[in-house]
């Protein structure tokens, strides 16, 4: 996935009202961008933090510019931008980078499903196989020595997904939690059941039902972004 044109840096003043985010440019000048990630950001808003941020060219929009990337004093990059992620996936699988996904003829996005009035992120067909479910999922939650967690806030409309995804493997079908790892300094993913311990014994629940979960991590730079190796998940 390439940002074109690049990225541009800023330096986070502060995020607020969810959607909003000031900051301060190279130049001095102070700007407003778009945050199109309604989660908690923790790790990934501290004040000081340089923000990466793309410009739209549609004259409709209040806030042109988009918080894409936030980088830690670390030298971590993490993709806050939670709407990328299923762009991502779905190009990974295209290219044939998600080994796991191969050997589908079509990809259809934003499908209806399931019996609570849900949208699969991606279905993957053919006329051989039972057809695929993917939900996706954002990781940008980074805890001790590498673990990373998901998800960050308590979730109903994940616990809700999870079910969904259960019942697919329930008729027959197969169904795939990915997690995209969207912090370069996640190398292993697990529920965050510390946050939201109804979804990590939901979490559990699909997987005895023969859910599977693909976590995969993501090489991030103001230029490109790409799915690149998969990572652990840990069930515990």
């Amino acid at each position: 996935m390439l940002f074109t044109p690049d990225l541009q840096p800023g330096t986070l003043i502060k995020r607020y009202k969810r959607f909003l985010a000031d900051i301060t440019l190279p130049c001095g000048k102070e700007l407003t961008l778009h945050c199109a990630n309604t989660g908690a950001m923790t790790g990934c808003a501290e004040p000081g933090n340089t923000v990466w941020y793309s410009t739209s060219d549609n004259a409709k929009r209040k806030y042109p510019n988009s918080w894409e990337i936030s980088e830690t004093p670390q030298g971590h990059r993490i993709c806050v931008n939670t709407a990328r992620a299923n762009g991502l996936v779905a190009e990974a699988i295209n290219a044939g980078v998600i080994t796991e996904l191969t050997g589908y003829e079509t990809l259809k996005t934003e499908v209806r499903y399931g019996n609570e009035n849900s949208r699969i992120d991606i279905l993957l067909e053919n006329n051989t196989l039972p057809p695929c479910y993917i939900e996706v999922k954002s990781v940008t939650l980074l805890g001790q020595n590498g673990q990373g967690y998901f998800p960050d806030a308590v979730t109903t409309r994940g616990q809700k997904h999870l079910r969904e995804l259960a019942h697919m493997v329930e008729n027959g079908h197969r169904a795939v939690l990915f997690f995209a790892v969207l912090h370069t300094g996640v190398n292993k993913v697990a529920a965050a059941r510390h946050i939201d311990l109804a979804y990590g014994k939901l979490l559990d629940e699909a997987i005895a039902s023969g859910v599977e979960v693909l976590c995969y991590q993501a090489d991030i730079s103001p230029k490109e972004m790409r799915l690149t190796a998969r990572i652990p998940f840990s069930e515990s």
